[in-house]
């Protein structure tokens, strides 16, 4: 049986649909080429890293935040002790943003959101510096380390649940009772001590502003405020008196006359104990020569008893002298 060489209208709708869907897949592609830069015509620059952690080939490069290029090729260089030029990453860049990327252009690894992927970021630079020739090398800066953030991030957490147990403890004793601040808290005879307390502190502070008392005479009453003031000129005046070189004070202070007397009083002094010191001289043997001693005490007990004797009989002593008087 033969086919009719018509075409049907279904056919003819398929047929639409399948053309649309391929206008529609072809705008897409030209829409996502313009969006990623893929049919830009682009130069290579060469960027060399340490680390390239979470960046991989094909992965983006922007220029100030926005999209230019890709991550054409990731390459491992030779082992030396250069440890910052480890891996050679070649970036692909629209060619349109030449002028852009300069001799003081940085590069850095970035990250797309707080845990999104790695991409290559470079820097604008300025008319001072040329610009930058396919081949030639961006210079690298050290960019954000999320892990250690997040290391340190994790430190950070285990603290604070440290601290939410240990805030549990003691709000769990002050509920309890326990400690000074649980008693306060939870026993109510302490806290009508305490307000007892109060009430007495509030009394003796009316006591205090009672313009009668004794303390509110002192806060109120200026007249102790005037004798202490004239207290303090009075003071002050004996120390100017004090201060002036001319009363009998102020030449103590700053006369040497009196200084240089006293100097000489103990040289002299000192002189005077070395002579009584010395062994050899009269006081010396006065001191320590215990025949002297002795001598002196029998010659003093000898005119003791003449004197004694004198007192008894004076006759007898003055007999010879009164005949000679009388004599003559």
């Amino acid at each position: 049986m033969k086919r009719s060489p018509k075409i049907t209208w279904d056919q003819l709708r398929v047929a639409g649909i399948i053309l649309v869907a391929v206008v529609i897949v072809a705008l897409a592609a030209i829409q996502l080429g313009k969006a990623a830069n893929l049919f830009a015509s682009r130069y290579e620059l060469v960027v060399y890293m340490s680390s390239a952690n979470g960046l991989r080939e094909g992965g983006s490069v922007t220029l100030a935040g926005q999209l230019v290029g890709t991550v054409k090729k990731i390459e491992f260089l030779p082992v030396d002790y250069d440890t910052t030029r480890n891996l050679r990453v070649t970036a692909s860049v629209d060619r349109r943003l030449r002028e852009q990327i300069r001799g003081n252009s940085e590069a850095r690894l970035r990250t797309m959101g707080l845990l999104g992927d790695k991409v290559l970021d470079i820097s604008p630079g300025t008319p001072r510096f040329p610009v930058l020739e396919p081949g030639d090398t961006l210079r690298m800066v050290a960019s954000l380390d999320y892990d250690a953030v997040l290391v340190k991030a994790a430190s950070a957490v285990d603290d604070v649940v440290g601290l939410t147990v240990d805030l549990r403890k003691i709000t769990g004793g002050l509920a309890q009772g326990q400690g000074t601040m649980g008693q306060l808290l939870t026993n109510r005879r302490m806290y009508d001590e305490l307000t007892a307390a109060m009430v007495r502190a509030n009394g003796l502070f009316a006591s205090f502003q009672n313009p009668n008392g004794t303390f509110g005479r002192m806060l109120n009453d200026p007249l102790l405020y005037n004798r202490m003031t004239g207290a303090v000129a009075s003071l002050d005046s004996v120390l100017v008196a004090v201060n002036s070189s001319q009363g009998t004070m102020g030449r103590l202070l700053r006369d040497t006359t009196l200084y240089t007397n006293l100097v000489g009083i103990s040289q002299g002094a000192d002189s005077l104990m070395t002579m009584l010191s010395n062994k050899d001289g009269f006081v010396g043997q006065l001191l320590t020569d215990q025949t002297l001693y002795d001598q002196l005490n029998k010659l003093t007990a000898d005119l003791s008893a003449v004197l004694a004797d004198v007192r008894r009989d004076p006759r007898r002593y003055t007999k010879g002298a009164i005949c000679v008087l009388n004599c003559k």
